[in-house]
């Protein structure tokens, strides 16, 4: 098995997937940010600081996930279907997962996971203030569908 964003010389290059037929894709991915009881306590109640952090950090994700091939250079730009984030308190973090959809010859697992990247990333900066030493963890793929490798499942 090699790596089919370089080439036969080991230089990093874009893969062609002119040939790949169009397809259906989608691609789960989670994260967590861990969180000071104080923190969660806030956005259970009345709220940090800053204001509304999951609804912020829900719309940070999807526009994350619409500008992943800005951030990632080897990524395709592709046209996103759809984009759902979710963002769970529990006593001890903010759970996050991400669906990216998109009908296209290339899969969305980087923009899901950009998605939660930039959802955890905006998590932190909207409750630095009162946890400064807030986290991002376990950001992975959970599941992805469509294409010429089919479903596969964490």
């Amino acid at each position: 098995m090699s790596f089919t964003h370089l080439d036969a010389s080991g230089a990093a290059r874009m893969v062609d997937v002119t040939a790949k037929e169009v397809t259906a894709r989608e691609a789960t991915a989670a994260g967590r940010v861990l969180v000071t009881p104080e923190v969660v306590a806030l956005l259970r109640g009345e709220g940090v600081p800053k204001g509304d952090a999951i609804a912020v950090a829900r719309i940070a994700g999807i526009a994350g996930a619409k500008r992943t091939p800005d951030l990632v250079p080897l990524c395709h730009p592709i046209a996103l279907h759809g984009v759902t984030v979710d963002l769970q308190v529990t006593d001890e973090a903010v759970e996050i997962t991400a669906t990216a959809r998109t009908a296209d010859r290339t899969g969305v697992e980087m923009e899901a996971l950009t998605s939660v990247a930039v959802a955890g990333l905006t998590v932190i900066d909207m409750v630095k203030a009162v946890d400064p030493r807030a986290s991002i963890t376990d950001v992975r793929l959970l599941a992805k569908s469509g294409g010429k490798k089919g479903d596969w499942v964490r």
